[in-house]
């Protein structure tokens, strides 16, 4: 079984994939930097069902994020075989180095963007110590974990390539290419030089996108549109932010299922979205969000009983963490 977890981290991203082979990929990290009593007070609050005090549909869930770490612990994980930063904004970064000391890492992708130190002194309550710790490991001087530069078409062993010649974990970079971080490094624009990862398992297409702005898609469309059509799993770009862009992929890739990350409702793409019929939840309606692959079902579980009993006709099955089920996906093949 292969599971992915969707992690309600605010206006960030982190996803954890538990992979058959037993590896773990981590995809950004935010609110890693929550104090113990952040968090400790977070768990209690949602576990008292206060959490959703939003009302109209509003579950106020993104009010109470999770710890990255603190996760991972909970579900019995020591180490992370790879960690894969889409691109180095700090929203993807916040905690990375509290991360690096509480878990060992063993792999560190990245795709070469040289962006240039932001300035800490005004900066949105980011943590300077992460922006460094990310330059130590991404120059390859971390004692204990190795730096990859991984760009679209790289195929390699654990990744996409097992010990018997198979598919490995199932990962395949589709973006970004050398032109694109080109492009992003002189333009200091980054979101186009983040990762596009088709991920394979199941029988499902699963598509982690970051921050991928509309270069990205051009690119993906004109060299990789049969591997992206027809998805059954999407994270949307940029945390389901509007953006200014060109939306125009949804109509090639047409997910299942979405899932948006957290931002200002006024922001989020919900009329790309609602125009094209597709469905999506959003942390802060969800809160963590769960995906098992198994059997050729992908079952879907979330964090927030409130959301699960305003969506669910009736089956109250759980998993191992308590969360309960929306209903599953099966592979179409």
């Amino acid at each position: 079984m292969a599971t992915i977890h969707f992690l309600n981290v605010g206006e960030g991203d982190c996803i954890v994939i538990q992979h058959n082979s037993g590896r773990v990929s981590m995809i950004d990290i935010s609110c890693g930097n929550l104090s113990a009593v952040e968090e400790t007070t977070n768990k209690l609050i949602k576990a008292a069902g206060l959490a959703n005090t939003g009302g109209n549909g509003n579950y106020n869930m993104k009010a109470y994020p999770t710890k990255p770490q603190d996760y991972l612990v909970g579900l019995g994980i020591s180490s992370i075989w790879r960690f894969i930063l889409t691109h180095p904004d700090m929203d993807h970064l916040d905690g990375f180095n509290a991360l690096m000391d509480e878990l060992p890492v063993n792999n560190f992708w990245h795709s070469g963007a040289d962006k240039p130190k932001p300035d800490f002194s005004s900066f949105n309550g980011y943590k300077e110590e992460d922006w460094d710790r990310y330059v130590k490991v991404k120059d390859d001087k971390e004692v204990g974990t190795t730096s990859l530069r991984v760009l679209a078409g790289t195929s390699f062993k654990y990744a996409n390539v097992g010990d018997d010649g198979g598919a490995g974990d199932g990962l395949h970079v589709i973006a970004p290419t050398q032109k694109l971080v080109d492009d992003a490094n002189s333009k200091t624009d980054f979101n186009d030089c983040s990762y596009v990862i088709i991920y394979r398992t199941g029988g499902f297409k699963i598509i982690f996108s970051g921050d991928s702005h509309d270069a990205t898609w051009d690119h993906i469309l004109e060299n990789h549109e049969q591997e992206v059509a027809d998805c059954d799993l999407l994270i949307a770009p940029h945390h389901g932010r509007d953006s200014g862009r060109s939306w125009n992929f949804l109509d090639v890739l047409k997910p299942r299922l979405t899932l948006f990350g957290v931002a200002r409702s006024e922001h989020l793409a919900y009329d790309a979205w609602n125009r094209r019929g597709l469905y999506k939840i959003t942390n802060n309606q969800a809160g963590n969000v769960v995906l098992d692959v198994v059997d050729n079902k992908m079952h879907v579980y979330v964090e927030n009983d409130a959301y699960a009993e305003s969506k669910n006709s009736g089956d109250s099955s759980r998993n191992s963490q308590g969360y309960r089920t929306l209903g599953f996906l099966k592979a179409k093949s």
